[in-house]
């Protein structure tokens, strides 16, 4: 049995739309990568991208455990 690969011209994209409110942010996060990736799908390649489109409702509302809402500096850095 040969190994299956996916072909970029081949791969179906989706749209999910996900609500945010009252989910925990690391857990949100890594939901949303596993999907950006397209790990979800049976026919996930790695060197192919093969992931759904997202659309992140309520992301002010996310759910921050403990202090970390008062107290983490979180970074963004553009690369620049």
């Amino acid at each position: 049995m040969k190994t299956f690969t996916a072909k970029p011209e081949t791969v179906k994209r989706g749209w999910h739309v996900v609500d945010a409110e009252g989910k925990t942010l690391g857990r949100l996060a890594t939901e949303l990568a596993c999907r950006l990736r397209g790990k979800h799908k049976a026919e996930y390649t790695p060197h192919v991208d093969t992931g759904d489109y997202l659309i992140v409702l309520n992301a002010d509302k996310v759910a921050v455990t403990g202090n970390k809402r008062n107290d983490k500096i979180y970074y963004h850095y553009t690369g620049h």
